[in-house]
Formats: C-alpha cells, sequence, structure tokens
C-alpha cells in the first residue's frame, strides 16, 4: 500500500490540453463593412489547475486565437477576419480563471483594444462565467465551461463593438504598400 501511495504521489499530473470552437447563439446586429486583424496579445491562466496534486489545464494562445477569429467570421460582425493586415485592428488580452469551491466556476476576461493600426478607436472590458463539474476526471469537464464562457465573453465584446458601430466607419482604412 505505501508502495503505491508513494508512485501515485510521484508521478506526473494529467494535462487537459483545451481546444474550444465557440459558436455565436446569432449572427451580427450590425455588420462592420470593413476587414479586421485579430491578435491576441496575452492568454493568462489562474486557480485551482496549478495547485500541487491537481490536474493541469493547458489552453494555448493559438487555440484561442483560432476560435476567437472562427467566432468572428461565424457572427458576420466584420467583411472578413485574418491575422494579417486589416482595416481595423483588435488586439485581445485574455485571462482564464478558475474558483473550486464545490462546482469548478471559470471566468473569461477578454479586454480588446480596436483600432487602425496606427490609432486606437476604443476599448472593451468584457468578463463571463461558467459553471463545470466537481471533478475535473476528463478533459470536457474543463473544456465545455471554458468554451461555454469563452462563447458569453466573445458575445458580450461583439455586441458592444456592434452597438459602436459608426465608430468603425468614421476611420480611414488601412492601404497596402503594394500598387
Amino acid at each position: 500500500m505505501g508502495t503505491l501511495l508513494l508512485i501515485l504521489t510521484t508521478l506526473p499530473g494529467c494535462v487537459h490540453r483545451i481546444e474550444v470552437h465557440p459558436v455565436p447563439s446569432h449572427p451580427a446586429s450590425n455588420s462592420i463593412p470593413r476587414s479586421l486583424q485579430v491578435g491576441i496579445s496575452s492568454l493568462t491562466i489562474q486557480g485551482a489547475d496549478h495547485m500541487p496534486g491537481i490536474t493541469l489545464l493547458e489552453w494555448r494562445t493559438p487555440d484561442l486565437s483560432r476560435a476567437t477569429m472562427e467566432y468572428i467570421r461565424n457572427r458576420g460582425t466584420f467583411a472578413s477576419v485574418s491575422e494579417g493586415p486589416a482595416d481595423l485592428v483588435m488586439k485581445v488580452t485574455a485571462r482564464l480563471s478558475m474558483i473550486a469551491r464545490g462546482p469548478y466556476v471559470y471566468h473569461v476576461r477578454l479586454q480588446a483594444d480596436m483600432g487602425t493600426a496606427t490609432e486606437p478607436i476604443k476599448s472593451y472590458d468584457v468578463q463571463r462565467s461558467a459553471t463545470g463539474s466537481s471533478a475535473r476526471w476528463i478533459t470536457a469537464s474543463d473544456r465545455d465551461p471554458i468554451e461555454a464562457a469563452l462563447q458569453l465573453a466573445l458575445e458580450d465584446l461583439l455586441t458592444n463593438i456592434e452597438s459602436d458601430r459608426s465608430l468603425y466607419l468614421v476611420k480611414e482604412p488601412v492601404r497596402s504598400s503594394t500598387p
């Protein structure tokens, strides 16, 4: 019994590698006929998964970037969405935090700065939460509530941007350097 306990306490923890696919609940209320460049400047993770002996959660910035661009494309807020040069630029800082009191609660906070390549226009700060299970046995027990919280946060963010549509129609588009 002592040997089994020693083996179990020295094994590295399981890692839940998260890949999310948030889907818009409805199309854009006000589309913006401009191209959008999306950049994720940082993704930080805080909470219960970083304590010793707790299953580690791994959610990478490239997955958040892909998920954010897919969401915006599917919602139809902008004429096009990419990581390359565009009329407008959205720089996003994201934070995932977890609280473990009974069921795990996952909080996603998105801070987004909108502007052109050279001039800021407006900043947004949204935070949404989703409740998970009380045990994190499988990847889905982390992925599903993270995806739900991200979907809600993106919905709030895009709703706010769509409400400010007139701000994004006034600025001059970024011009390509090639003729």
